[in-house]
């Protein structure tokens, strides 16, 4: 047994109606949505981190400079690093960025 009704303009009528309601749901699912994912873009950005080396191009990609995090110096062949490596390279003679200077932030003498 059906719960719909037999006739003709009363389905028309339950029809039109639940268009409408179909409609509004979409409409607050798009709402929804959008919000999550301005919620998502809002989200804070992973701290850079403090100290980064430099590698060279080639085979082994040894070590060319160092830098601070936030040096606009950087390029995209550069890997985090702690302050302890940052060291060890420096006292390797692996050339501090002039721009950033690591070695007189960390307090390395040359």
């Amino acid at each position: 047994m059906s719960v719909l009704p037999p006739d003709l303009p009363r389905l028309r009528t339950l029809v039109t109606y639940l268009r409408g309601e179909l409609s509004r749901t979409e409409r607050a699912l798009a709402a929804a949505e959008e919000r999550e994912a301005a919620t998502a873009r809002q989200q804070l950005a992973p701290e850079p981190p403090a100290w980064l080396v430099e590698r060279g191009i080639g085979v082994g990609r040894l070590p060319v400079r160092v830098h601070a995090g936030n040096c606009w110096d950087t390029r995209s062949r550069c890997a985090p690093a702690d302050a302890g490596q940052i060291r060890a390279l420096l006292a390797q003679g692996i050339p501090a960025c002039p721009h950033c200077r690591p070695d007189t932030a960390l307090g390395v003498l040359e």
